[in-house]
């Protein structure tokens, strides 16, 4: 910051120019005229909508192919160019950028939903100066207030020329990005090594607990539905989504509401009527109830506990109860339907190619084993101390690569900040 610091005072002691965006280029649009068909099998790449919408700089690695006539007029797209993205359905989300800081031999196009823009003078801006500029808080800020709409909010080129933006001396360009692309890079360092992490320890994790879970032929076997109580919703395909309500006495747990830690996260739950809770008490939830989604996603687990007001089920979910608490722990129970062994048996009895299911009838036929009591209770004690282990990590892991991301901002924005010359 301090060698910053002074080239600036050096080079820019009554501060930076800041000039619009319609002084120094011009704004072009993305492909026309063109249909479905011509992205099948096409002779050209173009730069798709999600590869400016996620990155910072283009991915040249990741290029959709569209089918371009000879002769045929599109603007094509340059070394230098910023891309913006021209509409979203969220107002934050608008006119992000995406610049191009790799140069290629062949022939570039910009999808439709995208326009570019190209200094009249490249050789004023370094490429990768602009990928963090256009990215800063301030230049967001400005190129949001672009944007008009009602439930779609579609960023204006004739006010995205009035954004301003600093021309700071290339000296002062390329000191800056040094410092940021080596926070970056250490950034994804890091984030690759915090990932990888996470996965061998979730593996790790999942091995155990399947050998755990795994028993021999002296150990008595039962259908699930014989030594446990499984219900479902029944019907409530024709809930309207009115009935879904953002406050209310009555809880309606669903499968998007499961935790990584398998529990039921109570505050993101929508609630129902008390008509539609009492419609069917089997599935009013009670504490100690294990859930598994039946269908779409099949497979994911929780166990209802420290319920905070009561709940019931959408239609996508069973409930499974056991019939005695004397021969079948309940934690047991739900570390076992987390087991490879019984999610294999699961994939086995699913229907369905497009939409898949599993039917509460071919659900109950599955055999689970049933060791001894005190044995059920050591295993969830062990695995209770495993998941715990694995979730401070699923927890502690993207939190800090959120902290880093948080302190890339801060001091890409810091840097970023000039004195406005003759202000």
């Amino acid at each position: 910051m301090s060698r910053l610091d002074e080239m600036v005072g050096e080079m820019c002691p009554d501060g930076v120019e800041y000039r619009a965006l319609g002084e120094l280029g011009t704004f072009y649009g993305g492909l026309s005229g063109k249909n479905k068909y011509d992205f099948i099998d096409g002779n050209a790449s173009f730069i798709t909508y999600m590869n400016v919408y996620k990155n910072a700089a283009v991915d040249i690695d990741v290029i959709g192919r569209v089918s371009v006539a000879d002769g045929e007029k599109q603007h094509v797209v340059n070394y230098g160019d910023v891309l913006f993205t021209g509409s979203s359905e969220t107002l934050n989300e608008c006119g992000m950028s995406s610049v191009v800081t790799t140069r290629t031999d062949g022939t570039l196009y910009l999808n439709s939903f995208c326009f570019g823009y190209r200094f009249h003078e490249p050789d004023m801006f370094m490429p990768d100066f602009c990928k963090h500029l256009f990215r800063s808080t301030e230049l967001r800020h400005q190129i949001i207030h672009t944007a008009q709409g009602v439930t779609r909010f579609n960023v204006s080129k004739k006010k995205m020329g009035c954004v301003k933006i600093p021309v700071p001396p290339l000296e002062i360009q390329r000191e800056i990005v040094r410092i940021l692309d080596k926070f970056t890079s250490l950034t994804a360092e890091l984030t690759a090594e915090l990932t990888a992490e996470l996965t061998a320890r979730r593996k790790q994790y999942a091995y155990y607990r399947d050998k755990l879970l795994t028993f021999g032929d002296d150990v008595q076997r039962m259908k699930i539905g014989e030594t446990c109580t499984i219900h479902a919703r029944i019907g409530w395909q024709r809930l309207k989504r009115a009935e879904h309500m953002k406050s209310g006495d009555y809880l309606l747990v669903t499968g998007t509401d499961f935790t990584e830690s398998h529990e039921v996260n109570y505050s993101t739950c929508v609630y129902v009527s008390e008509e539609r809770y009492k419609q069917d008490d089997k599935i009013q939830l009670r504490n100690g109830d294990i859930l598994i989604t039946k269908d779409a996603t099949i497979g994911k687990v929780a166990q209802v506990q420290n319920l905070p007001k009561p709940a019931t089920l959408n239609a996508h979910i069973f409930v499974v109860r056991s019939n005695d608490a004397s021969r079948l722990d309940n934690r047991f129970l739900m570390y076992y339907m987390l087991s490879g062994h019984f999610m294999e048996i699961v994939e086995r009895r699913k229907t369905g190619a497009i939409f898949s299911a599993i039917t509460q009838a071919a659900f109950s036929q599955i055999m689970i084993p049933l060791p001894p009591l005190y044995e059920q209770k050591r295993i969830a004690d062990i695995l209770d101390r495993f998941d715990t282990l694995t979730n401070s990590l699923t927890q502690g892991i993207p939190a800090e690569i959120t902290a880093r991301k948080k302190q890339y901002a801060y001091y890409r924005d810091k840097l970023l900040s000039f004195k406005v010359k003759n202000s």
